[in-house]
């Protein structure tokens, strides 16, 4: 039998029951989908954190404590940075940050609470490319002078001031006066930051005004970036800080009280915790296609069932076995790939949707549409084989008796 013909069989024995072959391919359909979907919210979250991680400026070296090692916290010092900006060869700029308590801030009669502030150095902005929209960033040597000036998020410029200038303004940030003397660019959310929500000034000052007198003393700062030439000399900067900051902590270069990291590497830690999500995702996929799977040759060995005369007539007729078998293998891979085909819209459109309508980004992962529909028709063969073997193994003469 021409195999063009098989085919139209199987078509014509699927079109006896429409509505039961299409349930039989919902199980397919929403594994299909499942993929194509789950595949796509990971991406979109693993996208998301890179986009977030790369926002806080380009070619950067973070240095930080190192978590877990008693005391830690209290090494990383202003002078280290310093240190950094004098000995290190390759680097544009250095920023070393420290974040004080919130304050409540007050300006005309507007009081706003519990405000963060950021304690800088003077290439802030350059080093976490952050530009300055109105006004100008404190220089180098106001910082040293620890002069009272402040530089503001254009969110509480705006609660401040509304569309009136904030430069030349004084603000009372705790119980000091400062003088406003920029604005920053709006910038808004980043890795659950709200840039926009903060306000800016001299590290000097915030050391003296608002930390701790033993934070003080020893002149601590929370992170120090430093900010690279170029890609390609980021590992010869990470060695030299590494070198330099063990020997000035008096430690193991091997073993330090601080961690040196690039964006990357932030990155791949993140990915590697999106990596489990994934994989229970790619589970729960699985599982629903192997529930599609179970369900189409469950149908199949049925519609074997309620069809042994048909089969055992075309046996009788002249069918032989291997045409019997090919029948019912082409039923349950055209009932598969319609399912897989269905699936991969649904997927698409849902991906899109949930991306759109829901809080979480998502991307279509190329990959993902081939390796669904692949392995949908793989499904449909692997389980409709059972099935189309059970009708070839039919004897006619029995499955004409059959009632």
């Amino acid at each position: 039998m021409k195999l063009g013909k098989i085919f139209r069989t199987a078509w014509e024995g699927l079109m006896l029951n429409k509505v039961r072959s299409f349930l039989t391919t919902l199980g397919v359909i929403i594994g299909v989908a499942s993929v194509i979907v789950m595949l796509a919210v990971s991406a979109g979250a693993e996208a998301a954190i890179a986009d977030q991680i790369n926002a806080l400026g380009a070619n950067l070296i973070i240095v930080s404590p190192m978590r877990g090692v008693p005391g830690a916290s209290r090494t990383l010092l202003l002078d280290d940075a310093y240190a950094i900006a004098e000995q290190v060869v390759g680097i544009t700029g250095i920023s070393a940050e420290q974040n004080p308590a919130p304050q409540n801030i007050r300006a005309g009669g507007v009081t706003l609470e519990s405000i963060a502030l950021v304690g800088t150095t003077a290439d802030f902005p350059s080093v976490r490319d952050y530009a300055v929209a109105e006004g100008r960033y404190f220089t180098a040597d106001e910082d040293e002078r620890k002069a009272k000036l402040v530089v503001l998020g254009a969110g509480i410029a705006a609660d401040l001031f509304g569309e009136e200038s904030a430069l030349g303004q004084t603000i009372t940030v705790g119980t000091t006066k400062l003088t406003v003397i920029g604005v920053m660019e709006p910038k808004g959310i980043v890795s659950d930051v709200d840039y926009d929500g903060r306000i800016y000034l001299p590290i000097n000052l915030v050391l003296q005004k608002y930390m701790p007198s033993s934070m003080l003393r020893t002149a601590s700062v929370r992170t120090i970036y430093l900010k690279a030439e170029s890609q390609e000399q980021i590992p010869s900067i990470i060695a030299q800080t590494t070198a330099l900051l063990a020997e000035r902590h008096d430690v193991d270069a091997a073993k330090p009280d601080f961690t040196v990291q690039t964006q990357q590497d932030i990155i791949a830690t993140q990915e590697a915790t999106t990596a489990a999500f994934r994989d229970l995702l790619a589970w729960v996929a699985g599982v629903s296609l192997l529930v599609g799977g179970i369900g189409i040759m469950n149908i199949m060995l049925v519609s074997v069932t309620e069809r042994t005369r048909e089969i055992g007539l075309r046996m009788a007729l002249g069918a032989r076995p291997a045409n019997v078998l090919t029948q019912f293998l082409i039923e349950a891979v055209i009932l598969s790939l319609a399912g897989g085909l269905i699936g991969v819209i649904v997927g698409v459109g849902g991906s899109y949707l949930f991306g759109s309508l829901g809080t979480m980004r998502t991307e279509i992962v190329p990959l993902s549409i081939p390796l669904a529909f692949g392995a949908a028709a793989a499904v449909g063969i692997f389980f409709g084989y059972y099935p189309a073997t059970q009708a070839a193994k039919l004897d006619p003469i029995e499955a004409l008796r059959r009632e």
